[in-house]
């Protein structure tokens, strides 16, 4: 059994990604417009479907909680709940299950991030849409080509892997670094 490969495979879709994103800047681009929203009394909203859905508790509980340094909390809201989940489910269908919480609590000034790994999940691009009627910046992080969220965003990370697990790896570390930028420019007493 040969799993050295599977670090390699990462390494190489890392290093591509870095290679698109000196010129892009994607990442510096959504931690100043997080911070000026945050600053601004404004919050963000995540979601994704499994380990997606993994990754956008993990994202907001950093922000709630601590990251890399005591300061403030942050206001950051990974629509997750099963109650809401289950019920929107039964009465709108699945893929309603996150739009209809970004329509329960965001408003303009906000920003949206959703997560899906091919890049075709119908409950976040239901999501990106009420996003958008509400008014709030919209981020997404995609997988293999971007699939039909692909240009409808704001900001896109688009991670070219061909299986979940290894774009999830890129996510969580894109996810990571933008709250680290986010840190860096509300509280740098603390870097």
């Amino acid at each position: 059994m040969e799993l050295l490969n599977s670090y390699k495979t990462t390494f190489e879709l890392l290093e591509k990604f870095i290679k698109e994103e000196e010129e892009r800047k994607e990442t510096e681009k959504v931690s100043v417009d997080l911070a000026n929203i945050f600053n601004k009394g404004n919050k963000v909203l995540i979601c994704g479907n499994g380990g997606s859905n993994c990754d956008a508790l993990h994202f907001a509980e950093e922000f709630t909680g601590r990251f890399r340094s005591n300061r403030r909390a942050l206001p950051a809201i990974a629509i997750s709940d099963s109650s809401h989940i289950t019920c929107v489910g039964n009465d709108y269908g699945f893929d309603y299950i996150f739009s209809r919480g970004v329509e329960a609590y965001g408003k303009e000034g906000d920003m949206f991030i959703g997560i899906s790994t091919s890049g075709n999940s119908k409950n976040v691009i239901e999501a990106v849409n009420a996003a958008k009627k509400l008014g709030m910046k919209t981020c997404v992080l995609l997988g293999k080509d971007g699939g039909k969220l692909k240009g409808l965003c704001d900001y896109e990370f688009i991670i070219p892997g061909k299986t979940s697990d290894r774009i999830q790896e890129i996510h969580m570390m894109i996810l990571h670094i933008i709250i680290e930028g986010v840190e860096k420019i509300m509280f740098p007493e603390n870097y």
